[in-house]
């Protein structure tokens, strides 16, 4: 039988497998989407590629497919504007310049991971004479440029960086190379190192030369498009659907998620990472939002870009009338989101009833008056006479007006009136202990005996007649009799 251990053991194995595999079907699932989610060649592999020649690592700018789209854009840059033929067409797919511009939107990507592995091939190349430069030039075309300017000097003081970075930072980079530990490089080395420098800007001026046309003719292929997201990222969008019908077909959700790349942090905090971001979290309007609202601003720019793609793949509104209202639209709704909640206003007090108000009379208000009414020894304290002096009582003086001048001898006491309320209360509860007919106790009997007549049927109710007898009536009555004295002696 297993122990308690050995079962936790296994069941945390479960559960490793099943993270593993998920996170291979999210791979599968965002490799899908296109190059921008790491399809091609990762951050690791980029750093393992450190040749010793160039021509092994950089195989882009010599590719006939780099060469091709190079001259057909340089051609179609030379012409300003797009023939009227051209932007009339309906639908978007019958474009012939559509397709090199989703060509482009493919080759810029490329080009980013070219300049990237450059980067990483100069920086190891230049380590040995400027070990501190790459802490300090993080970008890899401004790193470029200051180790082609820089070169093999070791003298700082005649290098001149004005233009190529921040004053600041051009002051830090000179005193940290005048006290390098760095060694010069060989004629070889330096060499490699400067060639790679050149392929770096030119590839970076290969890359303006894509967007310049991708954002010049995007005003006609998705011009609806274009004016929510801007051209250079509409450009991206329609490249990683791979056209802008395929972009129309996809929900928001996804829509949103285009571009985004896996990040592996390997313990670091994700505080700052925002999940679920491709190229709509670099527009504009979403930049222009406060951090804590980025998220929910860039669903609300899915979801309009989905309607836009939907209307320029159809060749609808061509002037983007419909793009550029809905940008406004997007742009208030955000603004109403950062205003500040309206103040809670006071509530004001009732206005007092100057007036009482009429209460009708009955039984249940005469009882409340008669129980909260004023009692006489109070009516009585609270009076005095005409032109005489009032009683004190006690050490304060306290009058105390009429009470107890009835009586006299300065008695307190009052004689307290039968309340009409005590009385009907008797009177019903009378009623109700002997019924409501009138009938009488129990205890009383109509049967009465008398010397004479023996058994007499009397009334009960009627008064008892007075039993003492008048001094004649003992002698001349009926039923009279004399007494016998009884004499002493």
């Amino acid at each position: 039988m297993a122990t308690l251990a050995e079962s936790f053991l296994a069941d945390l194995e479960d559960l490793s497998d099943g993270e593993g595999a998920e996170e291979r079907e999210g791979e599968g699932d965002l490799t899908a989407f296109g190059d921008g989610f790491d399809g091609g060649m990762g951050a690791d592999d980029i750093e393992a590629l450190n040749y010793d020649n160039l021509d092994s690592v950089a195989m882009l700018a010599k590719s006939d497919r780099y060469k091709r789209i190079m001259q057909a854009v340089k051609a179609s840059l030379q012409v300003k504007e797009v023939s009227e033929a051209n932007a009339k067409l309906g639908a978007v797919e019958d474009n012939p310049e559509y397709k090199l511009i989703v060509e482009c939107n493919s080759l810029m990507v490329d080009v980013e991971n070219e300049i990237t592995i450059i980067h990483n091939f100069i920086r190891d190349k230049y380590r040995l004479k400027f070990p501190e430069l790459e802490s300090l030039v993080m970008h890899p075309i401004d790193y470029a440029r200051v180790v082609k300017t820089i070169g093999n000097e070791m003298d700082m003081t005649v290098v001149n960086l004005d233009g190529l970075l921040p004053s600041a930072t051009i002051m830090v980079v000179s005193v940290t190379g005048s006290t390098t530990n760095g060694k010069e490089l060989d004629e070889e080395n330096l060499a490699k190192v400067l060639e790679a420098c050149d392929q770096a800007l030119e590839l970076d001026e290969s890359k303006k030369e894509l967007l310049e046309f991708v954002e010049d003719r995007m005003q006609w292929i998705a011009p609806n498009l274009s004016f929510v997201t801007g051209s250079a990222i509409a450009a991206q969008l329609m490249g990683v659907a791979g056209g802008l019908m395929n972009l129309s077909k996809m929900p928001s959700c996804n829509v949103m998620i285009l571009g985004a790349k896996k990040k592996r942090l390997d313990g670091y905090s994700t505080a700052s990472i925002n999940p679920h971001s491709g190229y709509l979290i670099n527009t504009e309007i979403v930049q222009s939002t406060p951090p804590a609202l980025r998220m929910r601003a860039g669903r609300l720019v899915a979801g309009k870009c989905t309607l836009m793609a939907r209307m320029d793949s159809f060749g609808q509104d061509p002037l983007g009338t419909t793009g550029a209202k809905m940008r406004d639209e997007v742009k208030a709704k955000i603004e109403k989101w950062q205003e500040p909640p309206p103040p809670k206003q006071p509530k004001p007090l009732p206005v007092p009833d100057l007036e009482g108000k009429k209460r009708r009379g009955g039984r249940r208000l005469r009882k409340m008056k008669e129980r909260y009414g004023m009692t006489d020894m109070r009516k009585a304290a609270n009076r005095m006479n005409f032109n005489q002096p009032e009683e004190e009582v006690g050490l304060t003086g306290e009058g105390i007006g009429l009470l107890g001048a009835a009586e006299g001898g300065g008695k307190l006491r009052i004689q307290s009136k039968g309340s009409k309320l005590a009385s009907k209360a008797a009177k019903k509860m009378k009623e109700k202990k002997y019924g409501s007919s009138g009938s009488t106790s129990g205890l009383s009997s109509s049967v009465a005996f008398t010397p004479i007549q023996g058994i007499e049927l009397v009334n009960p109710e009627q008064p008892q007649q007075d039993t003492r007898r008048d001094g004649t009536e003992s002698y001349f009555s009926e039923t009279g009799s004399f007494s016998k004295v009884r004499r002493l002696g």
